[in-house]
């Protein structure tokens, strides 16, 4: 992750810079020029702009609102479920080094109790595991770790919790686009029926629905994907976390046992 911010800090840095300098090559010129090129800019840039969203707009109501508004509809879903899972793994990275080195050093000087304390003054699942199995270490070291071992199933459930939406969406956004490709591709047909002779005026509309409602489920499964790949890596990392933390906090209680 830090090397992604790097890699856009560098990015904006030099497109910063490109502007700057273009800037500077403008203000030479003369007045009179400067007012043309700085018009022309604006101008072009909105025209761009206005007719970009045009343009998009115009072929959404093209596709038809049933299938199109479904696809747009799963987008929405699947962003919203996707964005509140990414918030909620970045709020479940905990600093498993620093958590076990503060429960060792509580044990050492104040006992479980004290390690029990520095684990509710954490957030994290790991955090939540350590809890546990501290509960149990009273008993026997075998206990903390089976308590540890159940207690991760159920924070790895979490982690997971809803995950499988995200994937519902973009198997569903290109088969509904499909669907619509099949549904403009027999109007077309029943257009050619109906004249009783093939020109490409009658069979246009239906390919360009069946074409259009193709290509918007095959972009909104595309976005869906990569963020549900960035979660899925981002759950393994932090599942391989806990694993690694749990082995060390069994083995610190081992050692304290002695």
């Amino acid at each position: 992750m830090k090397r992604l911010f790097s890699i856009l800090a560098i990015v904006s840095f030099l497109a910063f810079g490109m502007n700057a300098n273009a800037s500077t090559n403008i203000n030479e010129l003369p007045e009179n020029v400067q007012t043309f090129v700085q018009d022309a800019e604006d101008g072009g840039d909105a025209t761009a702009k206005a007719s970009f969203h045009q343009d998009i707009k115009k072929r959404f109501i093209e596709g038809g609102p049933i299938f199109m508004g479904i696809v747009l509809l799963c987008l929405i879903l699947g962003l919203a479920i996707a964005i509140e899972r990414i918030i909620f793994l970045n709020m479940a990275t905990t600093n498993s080094k620093k958590l076990i080195t503060d429960v060792e050093d509580a044990l050492a000087s104040g006992g479980v109790e004290a390690a029990k304390e520095v684990c509710r003054n954490t957030k994290g699942p790991v955090a939540s595991i350590f809890y546990q199995g501290l509960e149990r270490s009273e008993d026997s070291v075998e206990a903390a770790e089976k308590a540890v071992i159940a207690y991760g199933g159920v924070q790895m459930g979490q982690l997971e919790k809803n995950v499988s939406w995200v994937s519902l969406f973009i198997a569903l956004a290109p088969m509904l686009g499909f669907m619509g490709t099949v549904i403009g591709m027999i109007q077309a047909f029943d257009k050619i029926e109906t004249a009783g002779d093939m020109k490409p005026s009658l069979v246009a509309g239906g390919i360009k629905v069946a074409l259009l409602t193709t290509v918007f489920g095959l972009i909104v499964a595309i976005i869906l994907q990569i963020f549900y790949n960035y979660i899925v890596a981002k759950i393994d990392a932090i599942v391989n976390d806990m694993e690694d933390a749990s082995i060390s906090l069994v083995d610190i209680l081992a050692a304290n046992k002695k």
